[in-house]
């Protein structure tokens, strides 16, 4: 039996989680980099993100960090990343346990 897409949206978020910034070591979903996830009929998982500078020289580990993550999850195909930097990331974007973590709360 096939999961629902509410499950592997669940999925999805919960593996997001645990992709760390490598400069921060807080989660790039914790700190608003993902801005949303689509998931297709097909099994492709699309994550719109940003970065928190433009020309982050530590984007490719991240990206593969995401890949990896994602493609353990049954039902996910294939992993697309949209990069983008409209809008452009701020610090009120991160959750508060982010806050908390860097000393911003």
């Amino acid at each position: 039996m096939k999961k629902s897409v509410k499950k592997l949206t669940t999925e999805i978020t919960g593996k997001l989680k645990l992709v760390l910034d490598p400069e921060l070591g807080v989660s790039i979903y914790d700190l608003g980099l993902v801005y949303s996830t689509a998931l297709s009929q097909e099994g492709i998982a699309t994550v719109t993100m940003t970065l928190t500078t433009i020309g982050c020289p530590l984007f490719p580990a991240i990206q593969k960090d995401i890949e990896d993550r994602l493609m353990e999850i049954d039902g996910i195909e294939e992993v697309k990343i949209d990069l983008v930097f409209d809008p452009p990331w701020t610090p009120d974007k991160m959750n508060k346990e982010a806050k908390i973590r860097l000393g911003w709360d």
